[in-house]
């Protein structure tokens, strides 16, 4: 117990955390520089630009992407163009990162049109809703069933169920108005 408290052992006590201590140091310098914490590249905006503007951009930058999404089409932005991006633009990032983007699909998806005659406006209007098209125009002509779809158009056309319409479509409705 005595040797605890003896000079010697205090002086290698003391030695060995020292050293501990700055292998320590080192090491964690060391790993700062090998792991190029000190080289970052800010990501560019790249909102409205297409595919092969990103490319040139990020490549210039020593920085890859990949289209996570372009899914949904917006026609207020140009086909092709990004949407979004992850990371942010602004951030910075080590080099060889790969930049997430959301593109603009260059068209609409189709869908499968649904049987809609002698369905209520109500129920009609909430399926074309739910399969991203849109309610064009109401026509109403002389039916005993007020309200209930008779005809179907797109572009003019009378439609039958299982045709495939692009999403975002105007659709035409012809309803009854209650009358003989």
């Amino acid at each position: 117990m005595k040797f605890l408290y003896s000079r010697i052992f205090i002086k290698q006590l003391f030695i060995s955390v020292v050293i501990f201590a700055l292998i320590v140091l080192i090491s964690i310098i060391f790993l700062f520089f090998y792991t190029g914490q000190t080289n970052y590249i800010k990501v560019p905006d790249l909102y409205g630009l297409n595919i092969s503007e990103v490319e040139k951009i990020l490549s210039e930058k020593k920085l890859k992407f990949e289209v996570s999404d372009s899914i949904f089409y917006d026609p207020e932005i140009s086909p092709n163009t990004v949407v979004s991006q992850t990371p942010l633009m602004g951030k910075e990032v080590k080099k060889n990162r790969k930049i997430y983007l959301t593109i603009n699909p260059s068209d609409f998806s189709n869908v499968i049109f649904p049987e809609l005659i002698q369905l209520t406006k109500r129920a009609a209007s909430s399926l074309i809703n739910a399969l991203d098209l849109e309610l064009g125009n109401i026509e109403y002509v002389d039916n005993i069933g007020k309200d209930v779809v008779l005809e179907v158009k797109f572009n003019d056309t009378i439609i039958s169920s299982g045709q495939l319409i692009p999403k975002k479509s105007k659709i035409d409705l012809v309803l009854g108005n209650g009358n003989k």
